[in-house]
């Protein structure tokens, strides 16, 4: 379950007739945000899946992996809109949602990231830099925790935050499984997991400037 009202990411969708429609659902069949929240972990997996197993697959199956892997992005996502509409909105907020919320947003981000990163197969650096995204990803999540525990208010703030990582992920798939059907080399991912490994740095220090000057100005 997402955070409270004032602790939210700020996402659009939530206004839009066809998100309402589909959290109005999911409360009418009895789904816990908890359940979406973990769900989100189980789409993430199932992408780091198929990443991984694109390495050994031949050329078509592994199109299919790349493009497959995008769509369980993209649910990954869904999940992450529609527990928090569920849980603010549908009045069934948890005492312990926030720790669903917040882990498995974590452990969605590394799955992804890091299996992304063992999908290279043309450079000896693939691993290192699937690892260095994961661990930069959960360090961007930690400084905007660590700022509201000290008072601050909440940073979603860029350029690197996790709508946007998780935005050029679906793409690096894609043009992945295009690369792949065209027999290129695999130059999308490696560039892709380099620019969330900067943009994450970038995204780190912006957020502890504003949490530093918020705190210090109080």
């Amino acid at each position: 379950m997402e955070s409270p009202l004032l602790n939210r990411r700020p996402i659009r969708a939530r206004e839009t007739a066809w998100a309402k429609a589909i959290a109005q659902r999911l409360l009418h069949v009895g789904v816990k945000p908890n359940q979406i929240s973990i769900l989100s972990v189980v789409c993430a997996a199932a992408s780091g899946a198929c990443l991984v197993l694109g390495v050994t697959a031949g050329e078509t199956f592994k199109a299919v992996l790349f493009i497959t892997a995008a769509l369980f992005i993209q649910l990954r996502l869904l999940c992450n809109l529609f527990d928090g509409m569920i849980a603010v909105e549908g009045g069934l907020k948890s005492k312990s949602g926030e720790i669903y919320n917040e882990l498995s947003d974590r452990l969605a981000d590394s799955l992804i990231l890091v299996c992304a990163g063992y999908s290279i197969t043309e450079s000896q650096w693939g691993n290192m830099l699937g690892w260095a995204a994961g661990l930069l990803a959960i360090m961007t999540a930690y400084v905007r925790v660590l700022g509201v525990s000290a008072g601050a208010s909440p940073y979603f703030c860029g350029p690197m935050a996790k709508q946007h990582r998780m935005a050029l992920m679906t793409m690096a798939c894609l043009i992945a499984a295009i690369e792949t059907i065209l027999g290129w080399k695999d130059y999308v991912m490696p560039w892709t997991l380099g620019v969330i490994n900067i943009g994450c740095i970038f995204t780190i220090a912006r957020r502890t400037f504003l949490i530093i000057r918020e705190l210090e100005l109080k």
